[in-house]
């Protein structure tokens, strides 16, 4: 369970911006656009280090998806449209956490913050 450590606390990092801001001061503010894109790079980077025996027992978490999110920051990162990140942060991520909520015990989550 190591490595969710991050996993969750970027996750929680992620809401509390989105969840802090309406969209459009989100879209006007270039410093938290690139730290919402940075924390979501490294949710994927974070994920991709997830085992697979773990990814195929917490089969409710996207991984592909998540994964796949960050590849397209990495290597696609001057055509990031900065409404998917808010639409990723406000729309997944909090499922996200609920989900990673359930599995990690409390013991994880107080080294996670």
């Amino acid at each position: 369970m190591g490595l969710f450590n991050p996993y969750v606390g970027y996750v929680q990092k992620s809401l509390e911006i989105v969840n802090s801001l309406e969209k459009n001061e989100f879209l006007q503010n270039e410093i938290l656009q690139l730290a919402l894109t940075r924390l979501i790079e490294v949710i994927g980077e974070a994920a991709s280090h997830v085992d697979e025996l773990t990814r195929f027992e917490q089969e409710a978490i996207p991984w592909n998806e998540i994964i796949g999110m960050r590849h397209r920051i990495v290597h696609d990162y001057l055509n990031v449209d900065e409404q998917i990140i808010w639409q990723v942060a406000h729309e997944d991520l909090p499922g996200l956490y609920i989900i990673l909520d359930q599995i990690i015990p409390n013991e994880y989550k107080r080294e996670a913050e």
